[in-house]
């Protein structure tokens, strides 16, 4: 008996063995692989949530929410992006999970004949400040919205910064100020001038002509933050443990504090103060300028296009990007982020239709920001009367991102919104890069097939007469009558 029990205690060891060997191949193939960010930074532990996820397909029904319950993106918008920016494409089989009686749905009008591929057109590139110095021509529909190097991590800016090159796209800044990171794939860059003014400020903290000038030579145009979606009326945040010795430099604040910008700009108390600004930055500069804010009332606008009439459209913003209500950032009080600001569906038509009836919708244009992360959300902002779409945590999914809800901890798991070292080395940049990349490219793909299955050339001839919006299960109304145009009449239906 002692040599059965011998050889047992040889079959366990040797067992132990293989297990060990065996985990060790998986920990070595996890760590030096460049496609996972998630196995990267945890190797072989990490692969329990790629078994689960596809488990999940099986589990959901029965323990987990379905795939389009989740907030504030659902598991099939994600995995949409995911499959995008790895060039995978849309395609699927046996028929989709999203349900058209849904209140609150879009649908894209089909056209009786459709246009042949040969009667296709490229989408136009549009020029931003016609009537400035140095103008902008912008490329792409689809672009990257403001994030901040700090809020995110150097590797993410570089990694967005490179894919915006490959791509033709701009990316921007956010109000963090311009970094080296920002130059790398040069790009188009678009630089913020936050309430605190990091990166054109002077030692009093005001607004410096002498750092806009320098900071011109190197970007396409300047966008005055007033307000963004997530935090309306609150300055941003980026907590202490985030501002390291270089973010530190950059922004001309403490190492290790928090970072918390002014509640609005001093010098901005009325719509003439706004016009006065954007003016002085474009005649310091020479480059279009803007502003982003998002909306509260009709009033507002109002406001705005009565003070342009008043001094001239030359005194206009180049654009306005208007950010809905339910947009996101780093860091931000729940309070603001659940109940303040009006939604994208609300405040954009409202603001294009404003410039519309005051005659300066084709001097300013609009930039639509908040939740537009899919093809068919894009072209609907085009219907309804934007210009230009910017993303920024659509961009955030095609580096990695897993809406883990940690931007504000610096304990992201995928190295994105975080500066610790170890995490960020599982976000590889030239794969990363490449992945936004693809993810711009077929979003604007996309817009296109959408515009050509309406009968339409190109995205740039999208109205709202090629949407149709779900009221009640069932029932869809055509947008141009939901939303008229400024002197249109629809009967009362």
């Amino acid at each position: 008996m002692e040599w059965l029990e011998h050889w047992g205690w040889i079959a366990v060891l040797s067992f132990i063995t293989i297990i060990i060997i065996w985990l060790a191949v998986m920990y070595v193939q996890d760590i030096t692989q460049t496609q996972h960010t998630v196995l990267r930074n945890f190797p072989v532990l990490g692969r329990m949530r790629y078994r689960f996820e596809k488990l999940g397909e099986y589990f959901r029904q029965y323990f987990f929410s379905h795939d389009r319950q989740e907030m504030p993106f659902n598991r099939a918008t994600r995995a949409w992006v995911y499959r995008t920016a790895k060039g995978l494409g849309g395609l699927l089989g046996f028929g989709s999970t999203n349900d058209l009686r849904e209140p609150g749905s879009i649908i894209f009008v089909s056209a009786a004949y459709a246009l042949l591929e040969e009667e296709y057109t490229p989408t136009p590139s549009l020029v931003i400040g016609e009537q400035c110095d140095k103008p902008f021509e912008a490329k792409s529909l689809f672009n990257i919205s403001g994030m901040s190097y700090g809020a995110i991590s150097a590797a993410a800016v570089r990694a967005l910064s490179k894919g915006a090159g490959k791509c033709g796209i701009w990316m921007n800044t956010g109000e963090g100020g311009l970094s080296p990171y920002h130059l790398e794939g040069n790009c188009d860059v678009i630089f913020q001038v936050g309430t605190a003014k990091y990166g054109v400020r002077d030692s009093d903290g005001n607004l410096s002509d002498a750092h806009l000038r320098e900071v011109s030579e190197h970007v396409k145009a300047f966008e005055i933050k007033m307000s963004q979606g997530a935090k309306p009326g609150r300055g941003g945040v980026l907590p202490g443990n985030k501002v390291t010795k270089e973010i530190s430099g950059i922004r001309g604040i403490p190492v290790g504090k928090v970072s918390s910008s002014p509640n609005r700009h001093k010098e901005i108390k009325s719509p003439d103060d706004l016009l006065n600004m954007i003016n002085r930055i474009r005649e310091v500069t020479g480059r279009p300028v803007g502003y982003k804010a998002v909306i509260g009332s009709e009033e507002s606008v109002r406001d705005l296009c009565e003070a342009i009439h008043r001094r001239g459209r030359d005194f206009a913003p180049d654009f306005i990007t208007v950010d809905g209500g339910d947009g996101g950032t780093g860091a931000a009080p729940q309070l603001l982020a659940d109940h303040v600001g009006l939604p994208l569906n609300e405040s954009l038509p409202m603001l294009v239709d404003t410039l519309i009836e005051y005659d300066l919708k084709d001097r300013i244009k609009v930039i639509a920001s908040g939740k537009l992360v899919h093809s068919a959300k894009v072209a609907w902002a085009l219907c309804m009367g934007a210009d230009f779409i910017v993303s920024a945590r659509g961009f955030m999914f095609a580096l990695g991102c897993i809406q883990s809800m940690q931007c504000h901890e610096d304990t992201c798991p995928t190295g994105i919104t975080t500066h610790n070292k170890r995490r960020q080395r599982g976000l590889v940049v030239a794969d990363k890069a490449e992945r936004v990349h693809q993810y711009a490219h077929w979003v604007n793909h996309e817009v296109n097939v959408l515009a050509h299955s309406c009968g339409l050339p190109n995205a740039r001839d999208f109205r709202r007469e090629h949407l149709r919006l779900v009221l009640n299960p069932g029932t869809s109304m055509p947008l141009d009558v939901m939303h008229p145009y400024p002197g249109v009449k629809f009967p009362l239906l």
